[in-house]
């Protein structure tokens, strides 16, 4: 099981994956949203905000978000670390519902480039 640390981790090096890329993918994360992300088995959830092509301001809170973000993920704390590390799919972990993902259809359209 991930510790709270790693998922840490893991969303920071999605927030420089992010920040670093160009192209379609830069320009899909280039709107601003609140984000959450929910890590069910440790039960903590990051939030943020997705602006000018990263993830900004993020922190951790116990238990569910205390706010309804525009942008809402939920899954355990290992698929979080193999998400990011490219050992998981997430359009696979999506259709299994390993992973939740909740938006706008807005935002799963800007986002789909991005997943």
């Amino acid at each position: 099981m991930a510790t709270l640390d790693q998922c840490r981790a893991a969303l920071d090096r999605l927030a420089q994956n992010l920040s670093s890329a160009d192209g379609s993918v830069r320009q899909a994360a280039t709107f601003d949203r609140s984000l959450s992300c929910r890590i069910t088995d440790l039960d903590v959830t990051f939030v943020g905000r997705l602006a000018d092509g990263t993830i900004r301001e993020v922190t951790h809170v116990p238990g569910p978000p205390p706010h309804k973000a525009d942008i809402r993920l939920s899954m355990a704390g290992d698929d979080l670390v193999a998400l990011v590390d490219g050992e998981l799919n997430f359009a696979k972990a999506w259709g299994s519902g390993r992973v939740k993902l909740e938006a706008g259809l807005r935002d799963l359209l800007r986002l789909r480039t991005l997943l």
